[in-house]
C-alpha cells in the first residue's frame, strides 16, 4: 500500500510540475512576446479574442470561457475526469502566468518576435501535453482525435488555426493576420517535435546470413530483443532470416558496429519510428 501511495503521488507531482512548467513557458510567449506586437495566437484563445472584435459585448476571457464549456463536456466523456481537473488546472495556471508576466523579451523584429513567440508557445504547450491534461481549449479535442483517429495533435491545431486566420482576413489588418498565422505554424511544429521527441526510436531490419550470430550479439550487447522475419531473396531465391529490432537513437551506432563485426557484407535499413510502445520503452498514455 505505501509503494502505491508513494507511485500515485510522485505521478500526480510531476503531472503538476509538467502542467506547472509547460502554462509558465507559454505565458512567456504570449505576454511578452505576442501580445506587445500585436499577433493574435492560435485556438480557442485567438477565436475568442476574434468574437470579441466582431461582437464588441463580451470580453475575450468570458467568450474563453464559454467556448470551453462544450470542450470540457467532449473531455468528460470521451476522456476522464482525471484528464478533466487536470486540464482545469492548467486553464487556472496559464491565466495566472499571463497576469503574473509583467516583462517584454526586447524583440523589434515582426519575423523574430514570430518566431520566438511560436517556439515558446509550441515548447510550452508540447510540456504541458506530455502531462494527463492540457491547457484547455483545442487541448480537448486534439486529444480526443489522435486517440481516436490517430490525428497528429501539431497537425489539427495547424488546420484549425489556418480555417480561424482565414476568417481573421474579413476583419484584421491583413499584415497582422499573416504574421499570427507563421506563428502558428511554428508553434505547431515545435509542438509536434516536442510531443515526439522523447518517444523518437529507429527500427532496424537486418539481412545476412549470420542472422543467429548478429542476435546473440544484439542480446548480450545492447540488451535488445529482436525478431526473425522469413524472406526470400528475389534474385537467389535463398531462404534468409530477417532481423528486426527497435532501439533508441543512442544505441544504433553501437548496432550498427555489432552487426558489421559480425558480418561487414550485411544489410541495413533503419526508419524513423514514434510512439514504440512495449517493455524498455514507452508506456501506453492513457488520460
Amino acid at each position: 500500500m505505501t509503494y502505491r501511495y508513494h507511485k500515485l503521488i510522485s505521478s500526480i507531482l510531476w503531472n503538476f510540475f509538467l502542467i506547472t512548467t509547460g502554462t509558465g513557458v507559454m505565458a512567456i510567449g504570449i505576454k511578452a512576446v505576442i501580445i506587445p506586437h500585436g499577433f493574435i495566437t492560435g485556438g480557442i484563445a485567438g477565436l475568442s479574442l476574434l468574437c470579441h472584435y466582431v461582437l464588441d459585448k463580451l470580453s475575450p476571457g468570458v467568450l474563453y470561457l464559454i467556448i470551453n464549456i462544450p470542450l470540457f463536456v467532449v473531455g468528460w466523456i470521451y476522456v476522464s475526469r482525471r484528464f478533466l481537473f487536470y486540464s482545469l488546472y492548467g486553464m487556472a495556471m496559464l491565466s495566472m502566468f499571463i497576469d503574473l508576466v509583467s516583462f517584454q523579451i526586447p524583440v523589434t523584429d515582426h519575423f523574430l518576435a514570430l518566431l520566438a513567440g511560436g517556439c515558446l508557445v509550441g515548447l510550452g504547450a508540447g510540456i504541458t501535453l506530455h502531462s494527463l491534461g492540457s491547457t484547455g481549449g483545442l487541448d480537448i479535442f486534439a486529444i480526443v482525435l489522435n486517440q481516436k483517429f490517430s490525428l497528429r495533435m501539431g497537425n489539427f491545431f495547424l488546420i484549425f488555426n489556418s480555417i480561424l486566420f482565414a476568417f481573421s482576413f474579413g476583419f484584421l489588418e491583413t499584415d497582422r493576420v499573416l504574421y499570427s498565422l507563421a506563428l502558428a505554424f511554428v508553434s505547431a511544429q515545435v509542438l509536434e517535435y516536442v510531443l515526439t521527441m522523447f518517444n523518437q526510436r529507429k527500427m532496424v531490419l537486418i539481412i545476412s546470413d549470420l542472422s543467429d550470430a548478429i542476435t546473440a550479439q544484439i542480446h548480450q550487447r545492447l540488451a535488445r530483443g529482436a525478431t526473425l522475419l522469413d524472406g526470400v531473396g528475389s534474385y537467389t531465391g535463398k531462404h534468409k532470416k530477417i532481423i528486426m529490432t527497435i532501439v533508441h537513437n543512442y544505441q544504433l551506432k553501437r548496432l550498427e558496429e555489432t552487426v558489421f563485426a559480425v558480418d561487414p557484407q550485411a544489410f541495413m535499413i533503419m526508419e524513423n519510428t514514434f510512439n514504440v510502445y512495449g517493455k524498455g520503452f514507452s508506456r501506453r498514455k492513457v488520460y
